[in-house]
């Protein structure tokens, strides 16, 4: 079975912007704002269970549970487990440095070295996204007025963090379950999609037509490239969803910021540009070149939307850039018509679009491997 083409491909690209840029028919909700609700709903469902378990199981100050779902809780199932991951060890620390602390002196020197103690304890564990929730339940535990022994007062905050951190996984993972994968996979699907066009928008400026738009793609890639990488971070903490899901979307991601850097160099290379006679001597080949890495962008990105990297495109990036090489042997007698500055741009030019055609083409290819597929023959 091949990836259709054409009409097809552009149903699948279409697809891929409608769901990513929330452009869906007037009178719907947009996807985006359907999540939105969905997520506002677990976060109250979640927040009143905790309230509701609390009281039948009688703790004391139950509302703690039900403010640490609402924290934990994320608009999908890697980031929550993150974020719960974080608030549990930053717990356990505090209770347990806030609980001995109290044991000897007296405020406030015992509770400055208790928190100078959890922020060093976090650091050296690797652990700085909880030193803040360290210190958070240590001014609890030591400072908080409340009759009873300082342990119990640990031992109250700990299950109360801990009850709303399960029925924080609980509801994320049973109730509209949000993976991060998933957007993860139509977030690179649009990322190169939008590379492509920055890719095309650079490669307007070497043919002497300066594209209005270069810096906005720019710094639109940039943010997809920052966007998917937060994705990516999520997603590690899911269950893999299937053969090489992790290793798969961790190697697109990679080579995105791969492309991204080749291209910005690709740009630098054409700044200020102002000679293009020798770049028209190189035509058709350059031209066949950017069409066919556009069209390569777009391939992948359909590639990413269908999740199966094996089927090859229909045009050949290693020809395409043979036939540049040997245009620009041809030309190059000519050489003495134009200024040297004018042909090491040139050659620049063409060392970038090798680069990015290799690096196109190798992102589909260790993909297919990453993830287990069987090649076609």
């Amino acid at each position: 079975m091949r990836l259709k083409a054409d009409k097809t491909w552009s149903q699948h690209l279409l697809a891929i912007k409608l769901r990513v840029e929330n452009k869906e028919k007037p009178g719907i909700l947009s996807w985006e704002r359907q999540r939105l609700l969905i997520h506002a709903a677990k976060t109250a469902l979640a927040a009143a269970l905790c309230w509701w378990l609390a009281l039948r199981f009688g703790l004391h100050d139950g509302y703690w549970g039900s403010i640490s779902a609402i924290i934990v809780l994320q608009s999908n199932m890697g980031a929550t487990v993150n974020a719960s991951r974080d608030r549990i060890l930053g717990t356990l620390i505090g209770a347990l440095l806030g609980f001995s602390f109290s044991l000897f002196g007296v405020l406030p020197w015992n509770y400055i070295l208790a928190v100078l103690a959890a922020v060093i304890v976090c650091g050296l564990l690797g652990l700085r996204s909880s030193s803040r929730l360290a210190g958070v339940t240590i001014t609890i535990v030591m400072l908080v007025e409340k009759a009873g022994s300082r342990r119990d007062l640990a031992l109250d905050r700990v299950s109360e963090v801990l009850l709303g951190i399960v029925v924080a996984l609980a509801v994320t993972t049973l109730v509209f379950p949000d993976r991060a994968r998933l957007r993860l996979r139509d977030g690179l699907a649009q990322e190169f999609l939008v590379l492509g066009a920055f890719f095309e928008a650079i490669l307007q400026g070497f043919r002497g037509t300066h594209a209005e738009n270069l810096a906005l793609l720019r710094d639109d890639a940039l943010a997809m490239l920052r966007g998917n990488n937060q994705f990516l971070q999520a997603a590690r903490n899911e269950p893999s969803g299937g053969p090489g899901w992790r290793e798969g979307l961790g190697t697109l991601s990679q080579f995105g910021r791969s492309l991204f850097d080749a291209m910005v160099a690709l740009e630098f290379s054409v700044k200020d540009a102002n000679e293009y006679g020798y770049a028209q001597q190189l035509e058709p080949a350059l031209g066949q070149l950017a069409r066919d890495i556009r069209t390569g962008f777009q391939h992948v990105a359909g590639c990413i939307h269908e999740w199966r990297f094996n089927v090859p495109p229909q045009m050949n990036l290693e020809e395409d850039i043979a036939q540049l090489e040997a245009r620009m042997t041809a030309v190059r007698p000519k050489g003495m018509r134009f200024s040297q500055a004018e042909i090491l741009r040139a050659y620049a030019v063409q060392l970038h679009l090798k680069q990015i055609a290799r690096l196109l083409r190798a992102s589909r290819v260790e993909t297919s491997r990453a993830i287990g597929e069987v090649q076609e023959q």
